[in-house]
């Protein structure tokens, strides 16, 4: 067995709050073990009643006999929901134990490291962190070795100044030690090792104890330096914080690292021979006017490609650069699949430990393939909101690029994808940023990311990410060089701190470590991450998140505050220095009266220039409507008008990834009357028809939440084991096509009817007029929209009116038309003469209508073959049509085409036997018309 182990500070990999993470103390009893062995874990300082609870479990992971990262418990069960086999024993005293025989307890005999915490049955973040403790490593095996001088990884001396080198081992070992790979001293047979050493140079010692009876070896290591001298030098021009390379160059790169109060900083990694070693050949220069530490790589283009480094702070602090494009993790790599990223480098974990930068060096760029993208006005935006791991059970952006077909055919302008860049963990909604600047490696690489963009933009579909700019978790560099525990991921923000507040001014929320908005640096930062998105991956704009948090003063956010108006402007106005059309949407929830102030501030004199959108939350009132309870239905507030605004800034929803989903309060507490019940889950589903009609058809963005078309009825709360509890709100979720969800009529039937009514409101003008009203307050649940278009002319339409019967028994609705004569149900073609304005009309619950004084755009294509017949339907192994037709194109459930016929005679079979059971579209041409069918394959 040979183990190397660093002699460095232990990794927390916690990602929680402060709040939540206690810091346990644990012991095992016996000290020294073999996999073999059984075991007694003692905890103490952990109280459960911290965490709502009675019980208490172990989380448990280990390592082989080199330390690389081998698996989990098999028995730990699941994040939200442990498995009881791995509670621990409350001993009465203020402990709590657990006994097991490692071999047998992970099932592997190889075991040289054990990792372990304590947590509570579900250990998720219930609004403030994960409900854990902190991470605890121990070795395995009954030969251990334990360096007790010098007692940290890296000594900073004087030249000629002596130091103490001191170990003990469990049984009478053979020590060696090494310098710079020189062995200096030699002690055979003993249990206890002492030496001096005079430091001349920077020394890089070894001590590899050797157990004469087993053969096994343990390797302790660290580092000597001598006081470190920075060149005083100006950052060369043209080079920024971060990672600078040269396209023209491969053989350089500059790191630059703004570190304000930082003595000396240096560089380790992979690269000239420097294998992790910290020597003053990788000491960075210092530019005392800037606050920087900078440094010119070169000899880069003949070793390794992939450049791997890290920064020691001090000689104390390693961080990778806060502006990373890219990260290793030790802990959480090795679960993303080969297919996913492909080639990760192998984490170094002999060597070093924390996130380390990478970057390729002369690697060939991305070419795009769409150069002049021209962005959805803001005006007309249909947003997807996005979490790519519940979207696709791939979780990658190759399998988002063949979910396209659907998504475009659903009529949708936008895509917004919760968080991208780099988040603690692998399985997260993303709103726990560790590196702002370096994509998540679980969803893919950087050039998938931007063949996706690319993909979109040639479907005339912009992207928008959400970014997370309020807070960060203790891994982010910034965070962790300045904090009261000299680096590690918990503790608190000290006032040297530039970027984050010591405490969180918002007194009602408080995610992780907040960020100083007021601060220079921060500004800084903030400006070149958005600029960066748009210049390397042709980001068509952004959500921010938690935008009521970008200030310091002290409250609930709840308040008109000046100082984060002024703070999100002078943002807003950076961004479109950089892209002047970029959306910029803020989910902000604060005053009217901040928001109207937001909105309607503009960078620029360009008449174009549309301002910043805000989001609009109604999804309560429309979910009172789709249950059948009209007390409190009242959506009208969506309305841009109603809010006192000339723009239409609001991007309006019923679902977001935060919000119940419509569908599961529908089945779950829907109202009911006689035979008309709202859980009917057809029932709920044409609920959802009628809520996309007086939805999509009011003028301003609007944003759907993934599968909210397809009527998605898990809830937001919904736990892997089948559960609801809120503690699972950011668990994964089924996904829908895993559900069989393409299957079912009645749910493609409000994926139809949406695409429907966006294609409506896309196509005709008169759903971008400023003149419209809601009547949506009545508690008989009978709704109303009217819009009017009066500078229409000709066959444009200039009136619309839209009823509704969102009550659960049958009613009569008044239209209130704007005028009599010929209308047009604009959904099916149909024609009415009105001869009253007031005429009642009869609607079944659910029932709704949509007239038009003029046919819309839509009305013809679909009702120009009416003798054509496809039959039978649903059908298991053929159909026919009773036509002679000229093409037949036969379009799966996600919009892509399966088979293309010519010349079609009629009462020829076309064979679907082996197709999947699902909804399949049938488009018919003949005489250069077209009709669609939509064909259920059983």
């Amino acid at each position: 067995m040979k183990k190397i182990l660093l002699l460095t500070l232990v990794l927390l990999t916690s990602v929680a709050l402060k709040a939540q993470v206690q810091n346990a103390n644990f012991s095992i009893s016996p000290a020294a073990f073999d996999p073999s062995d059984e075991i007694t874990i003692t905890v103490s300082n952990v109280d459960p009643a911290l965490w709502g609870e009675t019980d208490i479990y172990i989380w448990a992971w280990y390592f082989d006999l080199d330390d690389n990262p081998a698996g989990d418990s098999p028995t730990n069960g699941a994040w939200t929901d442990s498995n009881e086999i791995q509670k621990l024993t409350n001993n009465g005293n203020g402990t709590f134990s657990y006994v097991l025989t490692p071999a047998t307890f992970y099932n592997d005999p190889n075991i040289g490291r054990m990792g372990m915490l304590i947590k509570a049955d579900d250990g998720s973040d219930q609004g403030n962190g994960e409900r854990k403790t902190q991470d605890y490593y121990t070795e395995v095996g009954t030969f251990q070795v334990t360096l007790t001088s010098p007692a940290q990884a890296i000594t900073v001396v004087a030249s000629g100044a002596t130091i103490s080198v001191s170990a003990t081992s469990t049984v009478p070992a053979n020590f060696q030690l090494l310098a710079n790979g020189t062995s200096v001293v030699t002690q055979n047979t003993v249990s206890s090792f002492s030496s001096n050493q005079t430091i001349t140079a920077d020394t890089y010692f070894e001590l590899i104890t050797t157990d004469p009876a087993s053969g096994g070896s343990v390797t302790k290591t660290f580092n000597v330096i001598l006081t470190p001298n920075p060149t005083l030098a100006s950052v060369p021009s043209g080079m920024i914080d971060g990672i600078n390379l040269n396209p023209n160059n491969p053989d350089t790169a500059t790191l630059v690292l703004y570190a304000p109060g930082k003595d000396f900083v240096h560089a380790i990694g992979n690269f000239n021979g420097n294998d992790w070693r910290l020597t003053n050949t990788y000491l960075l220069n210092k530019d005392t006017a800037t606050n920087r530490h900078w440094i010119t790589l070169t000899g880069l283009n003949s070793g390794d490609s992939d450049v791997l480094f890290q920064y020691v702070i001090e000689g104390e602090i390693v961080v990778a650069d806060p502006y990373s494009t890219a990260i290793l993790d030790q802990y959480n790599d090795p679960y993303i699949s080969q297919t996913t990223f492909p080639d990760i480098p192998n984490y170094p974990a002999t060597k070093t430990e924390h996130a380390i930068s990478w970057f390729k060096v002369n690697e060939t760029p991305y070419s795009w393939q769409i150069t002049n993208f021209e962005k959805p006005n803001q005006e007309d935006l249909v947003i997807y909101e996005m979490l790519i791991r519940d979207f696709d059970a791939l979780h990658s952006y190759d399998a988002l690029m063949d979910r396209l077909d659907y998504i475009e055919n659903l009529n949708i302008n936008a895509i917004e994808l919760l968080p991208i860049n780099e988040f603690d963990g692998n399985l997260s909604w993303g709103y726990n940023p560790a590196f702002h600047m370096a994509i998540d490696k679980y969803y893919g690489t950087k050039n998938a990311l931007k063949a996706f963009i690319d993909e979109c933009h040639a479907r005339g579909i912009a992207v928008i990410l959400d970014v997370v700019y309020n807070h960060a978790t203790g891994q982010n560099p910034y965070y962790r060089m300045w904090n009261n525990c000299n680096g590690c991921y918990e503790g608190q923000a000290t006032s040297e701190n530039p970027f984050f507040n010591v405490t969180d001014p918002n007194t009602a929320f408080q995610f992780f470590n907040d960020i100083d908005h007021e601060s220079a640096a921060t500004q800084t930062y903030i400006d070149r991450l958005n600029q960066f998105w748009i210049d390397e991956y042709n980001i068509d704009g952004y959500r921010f998140d938690f935008t009521k948090g970008f200030t310091n003063t002290v409250g609930d956010g709840g308040s008109y505050d000046a100082s984060r108006i002024a703070i999100l402007e002078r943002m807003y106005d950076q961004i479109r220095a950089t892209q002047l059309d970029s959306y910029v949407i803020l989910e902000h929830f604060a005053p009217n009266t901040e928001e109207t102030e937001l909105i309607e501030h503009r960078a620029t004199t360009n008449p174009q220039e549309k301002g910043m959108l805000v989001w609009g939350n109604h999804n309560f009132n429309y979910n009172e409507a789709t249950m059948g309870y009209n007390d409190n239905s009242d959506f009208s507030w969506i309305s841009y008008v109603n809010r006192g605004w000339d723009t239409p800034s609001s991007v309006g929803y019923m679902e977001s990834h935060d919000e119940e989903r419509l569908n599961f309060k529908n089945i779950t507490y829907g109202n009911s009357s006689g035979s008309y019940d709202v859980k009917d889950l057809e029932t709920a589903l044409d609920r959802l028809e009628l809520a996309g009609a007086f939805y999509f058809t009011i003028p301003g963005p609007k944003m759907i939440w993934q599968f909210g078309e397809l009527g998605y009825d898990f809830s937001i709360n919904y736990c892997e084991d089948g559960t609801i509890d809120p503690d699972c709100r950011v668990s994964p979720k089924p996904i829908a096509w895993d559900l069989g969800y393409d299957g079912i009529e009645g749910r493609y039937d409000v994926y139809f009817a949406w695409r429907k009514l966006i294609a409506i409101t896309n196509d005709n003008p008169i759903f971008n007029t400023d003149d419209f009203t809601i009547d949506a307050d009545a508690t008989n649940g009978l709704k109303r929209i009217q819009l009017q278009d009066l500078s229409a002319t000709g066959n444009e339409i200039k009136y619309v009116t839209i009823i509704g019967n969102f009550g659960v028994a049958t009613q009569n609705s008044i239209p209130g038309f704007q005028e009599t004569g010929t209308w047009h149900n604009m959904l099916t073609g149909e024609t009415t003469t009105i001869s009253d304005v007031n005429a009642p009309i009869e609607l079944q619950p659910g029932e709704f209508r949509m007239y038009s004084n003029e046919a819309s755009v839509l009305e013809i294509p679909e009702t120009t073959m009416t003798n054509i017949k496809l039959y039978p339907n649903p059908a298991n192994t053929s159909f026919r049509l009773n036509e002679n037709v000229s093409e037949i194109s036969i379009f799966d459930s996600t919009g892509k085409q399966i088979e293309h016929i010519k010349s079609y005679s009629h009462n020829t079979e076309i064979y679907i036997k082996n197709y999947e059971t699902g909804i399949y579209t049938i488009r018919v041409v003949s005489n250069s018309k077209i009709q669609n069918f939509r064909l259920l394959k059983i």
